[in-house]
């Protein structure tokens, strides 16, 4: 009876054969490790606990952005608008986050409500007009930021409320960004784990004609993934605009490319199906230490944003090549 071929005689398996699952299932985790370590050697301020605090608090709002855009590339799409919303947020809070006008929770609602509109309006256009996110999104990051620039006028909206701008504040000393960071991630993990949309956003990435034959409404399912996309860019917004006491028509500029990154970097897949909270999480996380390593280093910002360019671009590429 001949042997499988994996241990027939004469043949050898490639010594790296049974290390390639494994690399790709904790090689995000290993590459922390290993660049943390580095930084910790080349510069002693990195493992401080006051750096450690101040990267967590600067990856909060790029990770609740990438728990947002996890659920848009779930089903296989793309999400382009994701800072221009940001912007138009921020600055729709800080609108109504003048002392004494209303209660704290009304700006921030409003805010979350603004991101939450721009996602639906996306969902629409892309499930009913049925027109490529990546025009959708990229249409909606032009209206978004015209929009911001409208409604203040294209200054800074200043002058918030100290209730509004303690969110952006510590507690306990522990930044306020990072807990609400946590409480999305933590909020969206379950939701995408052990609910029934939760696994139909999966199903349609996976095979969106396969789920539509299952009996599926793909169109509700893209419509619900923009939005929560939009509600959590809205929520980011809120937060950076306490994060900076100002409504900032031209923040998040390029905020959709370190999200996307974080995402593609923890592995999901650009294709949909594959992918999940805990990764996003630890991509966000690998990106703030390579921006904190770097600054602590002096690297020039410019030499920066080609490292980040290089690191988007490598993470696409891995992401096809697991796909052959």
């Amino acid at each position: 009876m001949p042997c499988p071929p994996e241990t027939s005689p004469g043949r050898r398996v490639p010594p790296l054969a049974s290390v390639g699952p494994w690399l790709q299932r904790f090689g995000i985790v290993v590459g922390l490790v290993v660049i943390c370590t580095s930084l910790a050697v080349m510069t002693p301020n990195f493992a401080t606990p006051g750096n450690t605090i101040n990267v967590a608090r600067q990856i909060s709002i790029n990770g609740i952005l990438a728990v947002g855009v996890t659920y848009v590339l779930l089903t296989g799409g793309v999400d382009l608008s994701l800072g221009s919303v940001v912007a138009l947020a921020g600055v729709v809070a800080a609108t109504f986050a003048r002392p004494g006008e209303y209660p704290v929770f009304v700006p921030i609602l409003l805010g979350i409500l603004a991101g939450g509109a721009c996602g639906a309006v996306n969902g629409l256009v892309v499930t009913w007009g049925r027109v490529a996110p990546f025009i959708a999104t990229l249409g909606m990051m032009t209206v978004a930021r015209g929009l911001a620039l409208v409604v203040s006028g294209g200054r800074p909206v200043s002058n918030m409320s100290p209730d509004f701008a303690q969110l952006g504040g510590d507690l306990a000393g522990v930044p306020i960004p990072v807990l609400i960071l946590g409480g999305v991630a933590a909020g969206s993990w379950w939701f995408l784990a052990n609910t029934r949309l939760g696994r139909y956003v999966y199903a349609v990435g996976g095979n969106e004609n396969a789920a539509r034959a299952a009996g599926i409404a793909v169109g509700r399912v893209k419509l619900f993934a923009y939005t929560a996309c939009g509600a959590m860019a809205g929520l980011a917004g809120v937060v950076l605009a306490a994060r900076i006491t100002a409504g900032q028509p031209n923040a998040g500029i390029a905020y959709e490319l370190d999200a996307i990154a974080a995402v593609v970097i923890g592995g999901t897949s650009l294709s949909g199906g594959v992918g999940g909270v805990g990764g996003t999480l630890l991509g966000a996380l690998l990106m703030g230490v390579i921006n904190n390593g770097l600054d602590l280093l002096n690297v020039s910002s410019y030499y920066q944003q080609i490292v980040k360019g290089c690191i988007i671009v490598g993470a696409v590429w891995l992401d096809r090549r697991n796909k052959q």
